[in-house]
């Protein structure tokens, strides 16, 4: 007689269970001194050990409309993508002197004519600060962050990053004027609450 065996499944749903990744979501405050806004504060992770990111398929777009950068400032994953439009009726460029102060990264995209765009990889982490050749008052940011993990603040300095895996890791801030935080936090399955305070730089 043959017998068999059935595994109870309780048991199996824990096997399953062990073999998910465990992940949460980091949700977050900025208190800030100083500093113009809350606003459009990137946070990010900076590094999950052991892992490495592929190049983010999704590009991230840049608008010059009005005479702006819209938005103002941009946050991608390494190896990212930007797309810079132009919706204006006047011809812009778009350039950086550096990035984080490199300038052997520096970049020019020359002339991009009204309803025509341009694109940029930009494969070093960093913030470059983009600038009009052709109107001088147009400044915006492209920040590039090292992982996936990242957001930007709401107008009133909140944030959530999304998925996080769990473990403990370093979170770091920047923001235009105000100086560089860093952190560490330890990630859970379920939501991990931070407070961040920046001061002026």
């Amino acid at each position: 007689m043959k017998t068999t065996w059935a595994l109870p499944a309780f048991f199996l749903g824990g096997l399953f269970l062990a073999g998910m990744a465990q992940a949460g979501d980091v949700n977050g405050k900025i208190s800030e001194t100083g500093l113009k806004s809350e606003e459009n504060i990137v946070v990010y992770i900076d590094a999950i050990p052991g892992k490495k990111f592929d190049a983010p398929a999704q590009h991230g777009t840049v608008d010059q409309r009005d005479l702006k950068f819209v938005p103002q400032t941009v946050v991608i994953q390494r190896g990212g993508t930007v797309d810079f439009l132009n919706s204006d009726h006047v011809a812009h460029n778009v350039r950086w002197p550096s990035i984080s102060g490199d300038k052997t990264l520096a970049g020019n995209l020359l002339s991009i004519s009204p309803g025509q765009k341009k694109s940029f990889e930009f494969d070093h982490v960093g913030t470059a600060t983009i600038l009009c050749n052709y109107h001088f008052d147009m400044k915006g940011y492209v920040v590039i962050v090292p992982t996936p993990y990242f957001a930007l603040t709401s107008h009133d300095g909140t944030f959530t990053i999304k998925n996080v895996p769990a473990g403990t890791y370093t979170l770091k801030t920047w923001s235009p004027d105000g100086k560089p935080t860093t952190q560490s936090i330890t990630v859970t399955d379920a939501a991990t609450n931070v407070e961040v305070a920046l001061v002026k730089n």
